[in-house]
């Protein structure tokens, strides 16, 4: 109404100072202690999302902050950052099709239930899984140590065989040196129950573990890792693979610069596999 009397005026009629009422302009046109508070939080926010390839969700970037000395809560976090549309990577259904057990090799009985892990290489677990490549298939085999679900070993190939697990263990030997009594569990894969990787688990000393037929749930945290890989690789924004090559230098970039070494877990108390393994050594 300042356009028809005078701001004198008004405020006398609606009883109220002209300082006062100065007082309240100049406070609206400047932010006030929270607001400004929100804004570094959000600012902190986009600057976890984008380092964590824009996978974190509240969880995680609420763990973050806390790991800086800066405690808020989920409501907030949730609420900051759905103004700013960011959001964690959400999970596909993730579906099992590589493992093939219709085979008349010997199958090793399953050593997991009852088991507590309280070291590094103690347990292994391992899998194969696939991604697309152009019109292909790219087969990946790894495996996770189940004390730090750091993974230890794996590779990649076109074809899914005997050389393709082996390659894999290859490599976790090498950097591990896992003594004796180490338990290897995997599934009935024919891949697994090979006459070579028998025979090279039991050089190694190491006792042989197997999931239960066509029960998934056996390798679960296995499995786990498999659905996250997917969800935080190959669904982001316009991923595509266009060789094999660029596959497996997407999956080095994810197994052992981010998955190993920074991504946040929650079953380890949202810390990452090399950073557990150094905290708890």
């Amino acid at each position: 109404m300042k356009a028809d009397h005078s701001i004198k005026a008004l405020c006398q009629a609606f009883e109220v100072g002209p300082s006062g009422y100065y007082d309240w302009r100049r406070r609206q046109a400047q932010p006030g202690p929270r607001a400004r508070q929100d804004e570094q939080l959000a600012e902190q926010i986009r600057r976890i999302h984008s380092e964590s390839r824009c996978t974190y969700g509240s969880p995680r970037i609420q763990a973050v902050l806390r790991a800086w000395g800066s405690r808020h809560g989920r409501n907030r976090l949730n609420r900051l950052m759905r103004q700013q549309q960011i959001c964690g990577r959400q999970r596909r259904r993730y579906r099992v099709g590589t493992t093939d057990s219709n085979h008349d090799r010997p199958i090793a009985p399953n050593r997991l239930p009852g088991l507590k892990v309280s070291r590094p290489n103690e347990v292994w677990v391992a899998d194969i899984t696939y991604i697309p490549v152009n019109d292909e298939w790219l087969y990946v085999a790894a495996i996770l140590d189940l004390y730090s679900r750091r993974i230890v070993g794996w590779a990649a190939n076109s074809r899914i065989d005997t050389d393709l697990v082996m390659s894999a263990w290859s490599m976790a030997v090498r950097h591990r040196q896992p003594a004796a009594g180490l338990v290897f569990h995997s599934d009935r894969g024919v891949q697994y129950a090979s006459l070579q990787y028998r025979q090279m688990l039991d050089v190694a000393g190491v006792i042989a573990s197997m999931s239960r037929k066509a029960n998934c749930y056996d390798n679960a945290v296995m499995e786990a890792f498999w659905s996250t890989l997917k969800t935080e690789v190959l669904y982001g924004p316009g991923r595509c693979f266009n060789s094999a090559q660029e596959a497996r230098a997407a999956l080095f970039d994810y197994i052992e610069v981010f998955y190993n070494r920074r991504r946040l877990h929650s079953s380890l108390g949202y810390q990452a596999p090399a950073q557990f393994e150094l905290s708890n050594n």
